[in-house]
């Protein structure tokens, strides 16, 4: 019985970890010590670890853990990251024999130059390329590349479910229902995300089929989301990638 579970990390990260009640898998470990007590807590063995990009607070606490346990470290073969040992690109195939799965690998560039998720499990570890209800800055990338690493995501099947990086959903909400307020679906999802942290849960994982009824970086096409753009840009264009553009520069000053 495989359990994923999302342990806190500094202001609002989650390190996702990957057991049968055994052997761990974790997912960027930006910080050794919630890991070590996790383990130590639960009497785990971690056997592997995860990268999807190269930032800090994903990577920061890979190589104390690998100082201790002596694990492979799988990472993005276009990014520098300290301590890994097995560098991965667009569909490669990880085996965790222990636990029984195996993980394909994506690109998906656009926060950063070599972006990489990981597919298996019955979801999608995508680090801080698809949030709840959002997506990541452009810190090294370009705004079509992530457009179409998105699409990517968005293609998979629907109950795909989504592991990201950050508890951003309530606040990527209030963007998302400027953008769309008349979307019932979003307007649901605000009153189930904000019951679910007022009760101090996760709203993490999603699924692929709750993103696309309610990220605005998955419905560029919606004709609402495009009349809002328009009317809230200077832009005249209306395709996709020129409305997810506008849409992402809007957000980085929200």
């Amino acid at each position: 019985m495989l359990d994923i579970i999302p342990i806190p990390a500094f202001k609002d990260n989650y390190i996702w970890m990957l057991h049968d009640h055994q052997h761990v898998v974790v997912v960027d470990p930006g910080d050794a010590a919630p890991v070590l007590a996790y383990l130590k807590l639960h009497k785990l063995k971690l056997i592997a670890i995860l990268c999807t990009h190269h930032h800090n607070d994903h990577v920061g606490g890979v190589c104390k853990l690998v100082e201790l346990y002596n694990v492979p470290v799988y990472g993005p073969q276009l990014e520098d990251i300290p301590c890994i040992s097995h560098m991965l690109g667009d569909g490669d195939v990880i085996e965790i024999p222990e636990l029984k799965i195996k993980l394909s690998v994506m690109d998906i560039p656009g926060h950063t130059h070599g972006h990489i998720a990981y597919l298996g499990a019955g979801g999608v570890f995508c680090g801080d390329t698809l949030f709840g209800c959002g997506c990541g800055r452009l810190f090294e990338g370009t705004a079509p590349q992530l457009f179409y690493s998105l699409q990517r995501l968005g293609n998979l099947p629907d109950d795909t479910k989504v592991y990201c990086g950050h508890e951003y959903t309530e606040a990527n909400i209030r963007f998302a229902l400027v953008c769309e307020p008349g979307n019932v679906r979003l307007n649901q999802r605000q009153a189930d995300v904000q019951a679910l942290r007022a009760a101090g849960f996760p709203t993490l994982p999603s699924t692929i089929a709750l993103e696309k009824d309610t990220n605005p970086f998955l419905r560029c096409a919606e004709p609402s989301i495009i009349a809002t753009t328009l009317r809230m840009t200077q832009i005249k264009e209306t395709d996709e990638v020129s409305i997810f553009t506008a849409l992402r520069t809007l957000k980085n000053n929200f």
